[in-house]
């Protein structure tokens, strides 16, 4: 788990559809607009993904940034989805494993573009999400 100074940030994979979906259904019930976020192809994105050993060419993972530590994989997704309303009861599946945990996790991320497509450049949020976006 690495530092970092912003704090709730989302970096996501800007060319998967999947991600790009993850991204609005956050934002969607995120009714206090605590989270903020970075497509992993943008230059601060890029410099994030670096920071915590993700390849910005080949991402395995997204990663959230919350409590100034970067979750990755499993973690990442049960931090979020932990910390919005009524979403509170997903901190049950922390007693499962991390490794059977991001076991699920990579083989979702691995098949993603086959299952659920891939934009041919970055996805580009509506004008509400697009104001919590960090280039």
């Amino acid at each position: 788990m690495s530092r970092w100074p912003d704090d709730d940030v989302i970096l996501y994979d800007g060319v998967c559809v999947f991600c790009s979906r993850w991204v609005r259904f956050v934002a969607n019930r995120d009714v206090e607009r605590r989270f903020r976020f970075t497509a992993i192809q943008s230059a601060y994105g890029t410099r994030l993904a670096q920071a915590f050993g993700i390849d910005p060419k080949d991402p395995d993972t997204n990663a959230v940034l919350h409590g100034g530590v970067a979750w990755l994989k499993s973690d990442a997704a049960l931090t979020v989805l932990s910390l919005l309303p009524r979403w509170g009861w997903v901190r049950v599946f922390f007693a499962v494993p991390k490794p059977l945990r991001d076991a699920v996790y990579s083989l979702v991320a691995r098949n993603r573009y086959r299952i659920f497509g891939k934009y041919d450049k970055c996805f580009v949020p509506d004008a509400d999400i697009r104001a919590r976006v960090m280039e």
